[in-house]
């Protein structure tokens, strides 16, 4: 920094030289985020300085985010949801999981969550001194019900659902899963961080919300597939008292209890879900997902055309391409401007079909794809 500054025009040559160094969203089949709507942008701006962190000198932002998350309850079967905007799947997990551990009181608590859960929850474990039990995979990619049976013991205090698992979109059997936390009197925490804006605007339906009576809590990150800014998730606890268990004192700011775990909060991120949310409406949103669904379709049968097959039929805008050399190949996608990635087990080609792909940049990346493939020479 220097001792006088240095004149904007320069600051801002300087930053777009920057910016001009990231991956180009056209080109990402790897990312889960995704350009925000405009309207969320021009919201994002208005309310740039908002910090819900002291929640009393922004009366009609904290107003805003009341809303979001009743729109929110709403859209995940329980209107009268309690809950606030995070910063992304990872603090909502942490946060519910707390939650979780404050209710039950174990002194050596564990939860068991899939082995395809995302990697929030091993930082979790690290955080909260919470064993984190790992629940194998059935052959379609779902947490393995006898295992999660097998798992429980005196000192389990939940389980863990996945509604659009990062690797491969796949949504746990949460149905069963409820069952069995009301039987065994256990929290169970659904993670939609993906799936939230998704599965609720497919043609089929599942089950995976508070429709079900055994779900306590529920991340959806707005900053995903909601199209709101970065950053802004969501989490939601069906009842009150669960929330309060991360009731905390503030006696030195303009309210006098904070629920979040962050304590600056954006405002902008949560008026910028407000506004995205009130100007697509369900029908927006039902039309993206469509359309981010064909253009998976279309992917599926394309690569077909060169011997390549997913492990399996994509449940929402994920694919997992079943591909010898996967991270050979990803590397020779890269090579060629292409950003994808690898699942973890079994290995695979990983595609996040988002809205800002392109059909024509589409059809460019699976030609591109059978080229470096080389299945059907």
């Amino acid at each position: 920094m220097d001792n006088q500054g240095i004149p904007q025009k320069r600051v801002l040559d300087l930053l777009k030289a920057a910016k001009s160094k990231d991956i180009k969203y056209s080109r990402v089949l790897s990312a889960m985020c995704t350009l925000p709507h405009p309207i969320a942008v021009k919201a994002h701006n208005q309310f740039i300085a908002a910090n819900l962190g002291d929640a009393g000198l922004f009366p009609g932002t904290a107003e805003l985010e009341c809303k979001v998350i009743r729109i929110m309850g709403e859209l995940f079967g329980k209107s009268e949801a309690k809950g606030y905007i995070t910063t992304g799947g990872t603090e909502s997990n942490i946060q519910a999981l707390r939650a979780a551990r404050n209710l039950k009181k174990k002194k050596k608590p564990n939860i068991i969550v899939p082995e395809s859960a995302h990697f929030s929850f091993d930082k979790i474990s690290d955080l909260l001194g919470i064993e984190i039990r790992k629940g194998t995979l059935d052959k379609k990619l779902k947490i393995d019900l006898e295992s999660v049976e097998y798992l429980i013991d005196n000192n389990t205090i939940g389980i863990v659902g996945i509604a659009g698992s990062t690797e491969f979109g796949q949504i746990d059997p949460i149905g069963e899963l409820s069952k069995i936390a009301l039987e065994k009197d256990l929290f169970l925490h659904v993670d939609a961080a993906f799936g939230g804006f998704v599965i609720p605007f497919l043609d089929k339906r599942y089950d995976f919300d508070f429709s079900l009576p055994g779900v306590a809590s529920l991340t959806a990150d707005p900053h995903k597939m909601g199209l709101g800014t970065i950053p802004a998730g969501g989490l939601l606890f069906r009842d009150e008292c669960c929330y309060n268990n991360l009731k905390i004192d503030t006696p030195y700011l303009a309210t006098t209890t904070q629920h979040s775990l962050t304590g600056t909060r954006s405002g902008a991120a949560v008026a910028a879900t407000y506004a995205v949310m009130m100007h697509l409406g369900k029908e927006g949103y039902r039309k993206i997902v469509k359309r981010c669904m064909d253009m998976t379709h279309y992917l599926v049968k394309r690569a077909a055309e060169y011997g390549i097959q997913p492990l399996l039929e994509p449940v929402m805008n994920i694919v997992a391409l079943d591909l010898p050399k996967a991270e050979e190949i990803r590397d020779r996608l890269r090579e060629r401007g292409w950003m994808t990635s690898i699942t973890r087990k079994p290995k695979a080609l990983r595609l996040v079909i988002m809205p800002h792909l392109s059909e024509e940049n589409l059809e460019l990346f699976i030609q591109d794809l059978g080229e470096v493939s080389g299945l059907n020479d």
